[in-house]
């Protein structure tokens, strides 16, 4: 690679660190420079997550190709004699690594993190350049499908966090560099979980690399908010120079506050490394303790049998692709949480480390994958397959919310040795009790995950001997007849009208089909001896292959619900919050059978300030199973009007909503969801704001669809891709990236004679 190019850039960063023996953590996300090749010299400076091409909203042309990212930075003298490294938390997808000009490192796959080791190659005392340069065109060995046979996007970039960390002479080791089994870093395991008591158990990896022999010891301790709980030590070992050795501890918690789907707690772990008496190195991480055992009967966690209800997700956002903010990471998960799940299944690859930290705080169950989807490749993807499900494990094996591995190549054939050899490295880097390999073929996994499209046409497959997920359900049985695998050949559509691929902008009818067509489905579900499924999809995306979104979600591409979200919100147990939803827009000639969502146990539905009827939910064919059916009122619209539901519980009212026929329209309201997370400064981070058209009553305009135009007036923040859309269903959606100031942002929306102004909080 020619660095001519790249020798006019100067980048004014510069790092200074303490002279101590701790070791320290810093962001280096800010400061890089960016071009993509054959735009030379088009070079421009970035932060951060960063996409290298803001797409279309509809992505049919992906930008596929060579990106090279850069930076400057300066190491002191005082960190000679220390460990430096920078690590990527990912980068899209074929990586090249460059050091002052030095070629020192490769790595091939887009999700899952490499760390460089600076140490003893950096100029100290002086500035230091990295490189990097990044191809994300189609690879057979990584997988999956070429671009333009694909169901999902592969965005490039470096589109997640990178880490600059310096560690002492005697230091933690990190375990997606060291490359052990089960090895390297902090691997903490709770066994004999009781809510009155646990065993902890840490296995941690410390390396010298001083030129002397070390006596070293470990101390763990664990804390609450801040407050210590217990210490345990490891006993003193001596390590040479040169070399690494493991030291293993464990204590027991009395009366442990447990983890689960309901109460999410988490402790910190704080591993303290001392050297010769002298501490030396310190790392803190969260953890849960909890016991999860799956079983053909079913899934017990702390010893409750639960059934988890959950969705399958993709990180994309609109515009960004994959480079999502880690606020932006846990929106989508605090959104699935309160959708009614509490399980997610990351399809078709590894998710953020940021997703998992907010699954663990929030409570989601998940089944974490490696990439994959509709390939499978020659002995070299075999290989780096093999090694991706041992660095997926490494990578998460201490997040709580992790219920099993996806180590399968989904809806792919695979051979016996590639399942065997998979189901295999899941017992290896996870060598304790209750973790579980899954697969969506019935062989040599714990579990097996089916679609369920697949059961439908293979129902003679079912084994009830085995512990079941049902991977995916109420997309494609509603779509494909065929349901088969070659998306370019499909054949017996299903007519638009019966799809559950419906977008939030088109008919009552049509959304309340997609609610029809997912509460069948789940009904169906629970009818076998599934302890969990999925929905497709929580959120509309973009495929590769395919001129339009895939439309399935419960939210669309901008995080807005569609009914179903609400149907699914329903679902959640009764002892929860009082759930209540008027699935209809109370339209004349267009709206009828009033359906309502509602966990409560009757609901009364008043049409223009009178009583209508006060129902049970529905007792049909499609509500056997369901915790909470949905009520539905034979009655539909004949004038302009209002319609109100009262729920309750008990026989007491706990909650009413009201939907009124949309009048002509009157006003530009702008609001935006922070959906657990404030809008913050300084992190690339993305925030939707919505410009909602509502008649004089407070109704959203559902048939308005003119276009709005966003801008900010004032505060750090940008309009990422269209500042111009149309409304649809009354709503007009765009996304504000904020930059380095804390201070508000306002935000201008106007259309035709309506204006609207909205000031979004940053921190």
């Amino acid at each position: 690679m020619s660095y001519s190019l790249l020798s006019f850039i100067v980048i004014g960063l510069y790092i200074f660190f303490p002279n101590n023996a701790e070791a320290k953590k810093t962001l280096f996300n800010k400061g890089w420079t960016f071009y993509r090749e054959g735009d030379e010299p088009d070079t421009m400076s970035i932060q951060l997550p960063h996409t290298p091409k803001i797409e279309p909203l509809v992505v049919n042309d992906q930008w596929m190709g060579v990106c090279v990212y850069s930076k400057n930075f300066f190491v002191p003298h005082s960190a000679k004699g220390k460990n430096l490294f920078l690590k990527f938390e990912a980068a899209m997808n074929e990586v090249s690594v460059w050091l002052n000009g030095e070629k020192v490192m490769e790595h091939l796959g887009g999700y899952l993190p490499f760390v460089v080791e600076l140490t003893n190659k950096v100029n100290y005392g002086a500035s230091n350049r990295v490189v990097l340069r990044l191809n994300n065109c189609d690879n057979p060995i990584t997988g999956p499908k070429p671009l333009h046979k694909l169901d999902f996007n592969t965005y490039g970039g470096i589109y997640r966090d990178v880490w600059y960390i310096e560690k002492p002479a005697i230091y933690i080791t990190d375990e997606s560099m060291e490359n052990q089994v089960a090895g390297g870093g902090i691997f903490f395991y709770a066994d004999s979980v009781t809510s009155q008591a646990a065993t902890l158990f840490t296995n941690v990896h410390v390396r010298n690399s001083s030129n002397k022999d070390t006596r070293v010891k470990v101390v763990c301790t664990l804390l609450d908010k801040g407050k210590r709980i217990i210490s345990f030590q490891t006993d003193e070992r001596k390590i040479e120079p040169g070399t690494a050795k493991y030291l293993t501890g464990n204590g027991i918690l009395k009366k442990p506050l447990l983890w689960s789907s309901v109460s999410p707690h988490l402790y910190q772990m704080r591993t303290d490394v001392y050297a010769n008496g002298k501490l030396a190195d310190t790392e803190t991480i969260k953890i849960g303790i909890r016991d999860i055992k799956i079983t053909s009967d079913g899934c017990w966690i702390n010893g409750e049998k639960t059934y988890l209800r959950g969705v399958n997700r993709h990180q994309e956002y609109p515009y960004l692709g994959y480079a999502l903010s880690n606020n932006a990471q846990y929106r989508d998960a605090y959104l699935i949480k309160q959708g009614g799940f509490d399980y997610v299944r990351c399809s078709h690859y590894p998710p953020s480390p940021a997703f998992l930290d907010a699954c663990d705080e929030l409570g989601i169950l998940v089944l974490d994958a490696i990439l994959g989807w509709q390939y499978f490749g020659n002995k070299e993807f075999v290989e780096h397959s093999l090694q991706s499900s041992r660095e997926l494990i490494r990578r998460d094996r201490n997040h709580p919310c992790i219920l099993a591995w996806e180590l399968s190549i989904n809806e792919s054939s695979m051979p016996k040795s590639f399942m065997d050899a998979v189901h295999q490295i899941s017992k290896e880097e996870y060598p304790y009790p209750n973790s579980y390999s899954a697969g969506w073929i019935d062989y040599a996994y714990d579990i097996y995950i089916q679609a369920r499209q697949h059961r439908i046409l293979h129902p003679d497959k079912s084994n009830r001997s085995k512990p079941l997920i049902v991977s995916e359900y109420g997309d494609w049985e509603y779509y494909a007849q065929n349901a088969g695998f070659n998306q370019e050949e499909w054949q017996d559509l299903k007519h638009e009208e019966r799809s559950s691929r419906q977008p939030r902008h088109t008919t009552e009818k049509r959304l309340l089909q997609q609610v029809r067509n997912i509460q069948e489905a789940h009904n169906d579900n629970l009818n076998t001896h599934a302890f969990s499924d999925g929905y497709w999809a929580m959120f509309d995306y973009n495929r590769g292959y395919s001129e339009d979104l895939e439309y399935s979600g419960v939210m669309d591409i901008f995080r807005l619900p569609k009914y179903s979200y609400f149907f699914m919100q329903s679902q959640k147990g009764y002892d929860e919050d009082s759930i209540l939803y008027i699935a209809s827009r109370w339209e004349p000639g267009k709206s009828e059978n009033v359906r309502v969502f509602s966990n409560c146990d009757e609901v009364e539905l008043v049409i223009d300030g009178t009583t209508i009827g006060r129902q049970v939910p529905d007792q049909d064919d499609f509500s056997t199973n369901l915790k909470h059916p949905p009520f539905t009122f034979n009655v539909s619209c004949k004038v302009s009007g209002s319609i109100k539901a009262i729920g309750f519980k008990n026989g007491i009212k706990v909650k009413e909503e009201v939907v009124c026929t949309a009048g002509t329209p009157y006003l530009l309201e702008l609001g935006y969801n922070e959906a657990g997370k404030r809008a913050e400064a300084g992190y690339n981070d993305a925030i939707f704001v919505y410009a909602f058209v509502k008649d004089k009553n407070g109704t959203i305009v559902n048939y308005y669809n003119s276009e709005v135009r966003f801008k900010v007036v004032t505060g750090d923040a940008k309009i990422i891709g269209n500042g111009m859309p149309h409304a649809e269903a009354g709503i007009a959606p765009t996304l504000l990236q904020i930059g380095e100031k804390k201070q508000s942002v306002k935000v201008r929306a106007e259309s035709n004679n309506l204006v609207g102004e909205l000031l979004v909080e940053v921190k």
